[in-house]
């Protein structure tokens, strides 16, 4: 890479595992179109490489758009070492199997009357998910040791803390964080309140200052200010006011997905008034990391006030974007330049000198949650400038939400381990010791053994 004048880098090398993707993917190209500080090259890697080749094709048509201040080359690579082979930054998302093993991860459950909105992270479909996952993490682990050691790595794919610690426990030396956006829905909500309840617009949310602490899907803050004003009373009185009918952000996710993503966010709201801090996730996935409270049928579901997401709309969703990119590789539509409202290219931007930022991330426990045990992939603010990122002290928990997060912690590890080691009485272990997983012992059997054979073609070795 070249540095001019400590404002702009040129010749950056990206890699991007998962580059046939048709939601981050995109996402990243328009991100790096609108911005004039970076350029380079991305070499985009996928086992399925047409989709790879079709967003080369996309990706390097922006190059000659007026309006495009960003120029970038993309590049579909055949091999793993190809795209990893003197890389910069890697970013990594990826769908572990196909839709179809995540209906599986998803619905089969349902026969036993465990139901999940998400089904990526805990719940049984995580733990399942993590299965397929941890060894694909191991290859690419091993690869980015081999090939880009040197390399920053990006995560986007989930299970979070799964894949981070995955890529840890491999390669120790790995400069690897995990990124969500959760936190930032909930700064959001935040700037929301201050309008509703004080008539003060917040033009960023980046001005809501939160701590943040926890694990993936499962934080919580327990500091929220506002230009030095503590913002905990205020709260208090905002979650009074709609903890009944529920409060629907003006902008939210399900502004472009549908009905399938609402949420109300009356069970971060139950939660505040039970544990006296904010379970700061969004309610589709805290739910999910609870005894099944929120979650026992799809009346109490839509009684709290979100929803459960089928994965037959995932599927539908999947066809909808196959279409668009065949015609964005066609010409017949124009690729939107639109801001994501993600963070990696700033966050790249940071590393290389070209800003400085405090945001949330995923990265080992080295003392910034210190009554989480050291080295567990955690989630807290982080700051990141050239060529470091350091975690932001948290503080303890309280011990009765550490009481809650510890144990996914835990088993959290323990499936790791078990995607490491091919280990299926440890994959067992870690399933029944789920919070959604309130069934008899024997049925968990029944339920554990037809979930894994669903998803057997990615469990080589496993011994299923």
């Amino acid at each position: 890479m070249n540095y001019i004048n400590n404002e702009k880098v040129e010749d950056l090398k990206i890699a991007y595992i998962g580059g046939g993707s048709r939601g981050w993917a995109w996402e990243l190209m328009a991100d790096l179109a609108l911005d004039d500080q970076l350029s380079g090259s991305v070499y985009l890697y996928d086992i399925d490489f047409d989709a790879a080749m079709a967003n080369e094709i996309i990706g390097n048509k922006l190059k000659d758009r007026s309006d495009v201040v960003g120029k970038w080359d993309y590049k579909a690579s055949k091999t793993l070492q190809e795209a990893l082979t003197g890389a910069d930054f890697i970013v990594i998302s990826i769908l572990p199997g196909t839709f179809d093993e995540m209906a599986s991860d998803v619905h089969t459950p349902e026969k036993y009357g465990i139901y999940q909105a998400v089904g990526d992270t805990v719940g049984p479909g995580g733990i399942v998910r993590a299965m397929r996952t941890v060894p694909m993490y191991v290859e690419i682990a091993e690869a980015i040791k081999a090939f880009a050691p040197k390399a920053w790595v990006i995560n986007y794919t989930n299970p979070m803390t799964v894949c981070t610690r995955t890529l840890y426990k491999v390669f120790p030396e790995v400069k690897a964080f995990g990124c969500c956006h959760e936190v930032f829905g909930d700064q959001n909500l935040m700037r929301e309140m201050l309008e509703d309840m004080e008539g003060i617009k917040v033009e960023h949310r980046n001005e809501i200052r939160t701590n943040v602490l926890g694990v993936n899907h499962f934080t919580w803050f327990d500091k929220m200010s506002y230009k030095g004003i503590d913002l905990f009373p205020m709260f208090k009185e905002f979650v009074d006011k709609y903890s009944e009918t529920g409060y629907e952000q003006k902008e939210t996710e399900a502004d472009d997905l549908g009905d399938y993503f609402r949420s109300g966010r009356r069970v971060g709201f139950d939660l505040y008034k039970r544990y006296g801090i904010f379970a700061a996730s969004g309610d589709r996935h805290v739910s999910e990391f609870m005894p099944p409270w929120y979650l026992k049928d799809p009346e109490t579901v839509e009684a709290w006030g979100f929803a459960l997401t089928p994965v037959s709309w995932r599927k539908h969703w999947r066809e909808v974007l196959i279409d668009k990119s065949n015609k964005l590789v066609a010409g017949e539509t124009e690729f939107e330049l639109k801001s994501s409202g993600e963070e990696g290219v700033l966050q790249m931007k940071a590393v290389l000198g070209l800003g400085h930022m405090v945001t949330n991330l995923n990265i080992p426990n080295k003392g910034q949650i210190p009554n989480l045990p050291w080295d567990a992939v955690v989630e807290t603010n982080a700051v990141i400038e050239r060529d470091l990122v350091s975690p932001v002290y948290a503080g303890n928990l309280p011990n009765n939400v550490n009481a809650l997060v510890l144990k996914h912690v835990m088993t959290q590890e323990m499936i790791v381990e078990a995607g490491m080691t091919k280990n299926l009485n440890l994959a067992f272990n870690a399933f029944t010791n789920d919070n959604l997983v309130a069934i008899d012992i024997k049925d968990a059997e029944k339920l554990f053994a037809e979930m894994t054979n669903n998803t057997k073609a990615y469990l080589d070795g496993w011994g299923i």
